[in-house]
């Protein structure tokens, strides 16, 4: 139960992390610059997203076993 924690939490991590690279991306850019770079960070965070979905998603039949 322990290890399963530990990777859930990890999983938490990564997730965060993606959320503040984009905030990163995006915050104090100006608005043109902004419309350049939001639709690369959107599809960055998305693919991240989906990378944590994915991990999550290994992990549940894993401890259902």
């Amino acid at each position: 139960m322990s290890a399963r924690r530990e990777a859930e939490e990890l999983l938490l991590i990564e997730e965060a992390d993606a959320w503040f690279e984009y905030l990163e991306a995006t915050r104090a850019q100006g608005e043109h610059r902004y419309h350049e770079v939001e639709p690369w960070a959107w599809a960055r965070l998305s693919q991240r997203l989906r990378a944590v979905r994915a991990k999550r998603a290994k992990l549940r039949p894993a401890a259902a076993a």
